[in-house]
């Protein structure tokens, strides 16, 4: 369900679940908070899935059973957030719930035309993961959060666009390629260098 490739210091993560559209169980986002934590060595890693949906967010059986207010989001977005290379999130499709904190988490975020983004937190009566709206709000303002967080809206690709939740829009056939040749500088830097301007950055 979780695809790990590694290409030398280049890492892809794939999430794999297209019958239950890419949704996650407790035991999938443990082994994706395992995964980052253990890619201290990756100089860039991306995060996609297969399929014409990003992920749905939580299972919904787990979540009705507790899965949605778990610590284990914030652990992935947290272990994600502290990667020492570059995090870029190749959004195949569609992206809603608690699975948008992973991908905010990330350095930058590519989309397909297609996707939507989506948050209905408030609605479901959960309080979003702690660092989920600071992470968002730091992207998009806090105004367009609270739309997203509060008014519940569902967000098109070319919306998020223009307010800054994803960074570029990609053909569905070029993503991942898209994804790779963003990755080739920092790749081919010296591991400081490219460490240092993401700290840099962060301040």
């Amino acid at each position: 369900m979780i695809g790990v490739e590694k290409d030398g210091t280049l890492w892809t993560v794939t999430i794999d679940r297209q019958d239950k559209a890419n949704s996650l169980t407790g035991a999938h986002l443990t082994e994706l908070a395992e995964i980052f934590e253990s890619a201290t060595d990756a100089r860039a890693v991306i995060l996609t899935a297969r399929g014409k949906v990003f992920s749905a967010g939580a299972d919904l059986e787990e979540a009705r059973a507790g899965l949605a207010t778990s610590p284990v989001w914030e652990r992935l977005s947290s272990a994600v957030a502290s990667l020492p290379g570059l995090s870029i999130a190749a959004l195949n499709g569609t992206l809603a719930g608690g699975s948008m904190g992973m991908v905010l988490a990330c350095d930058i975020r590519l989309s397909v035309a297609s996707a939507k983004f989506f948050y209905p937190v408030m609605k479901l009566g959960f309080l979003p993961q702690p660092s989920d709206p600071g992470r968002m709000a730091a992207l998009i303002g806090p105004a367009r959060t609270k739309l997203i967080l509060m008014g519940g809206q569902k967000i098109t690709a070319e919306e998020a666009l223009s307010f800054g939740l994803i960074d570029r829009i990609v053909d569905p056939d070029t993503l991942l390629d898209h994804a790779r040749e963003i990755c080739a500088d920092t790749l081919a830097a010296k591991p400081e260098i490219a460490a240092g301007i993401k700290a840099m950055c962060r301040s």
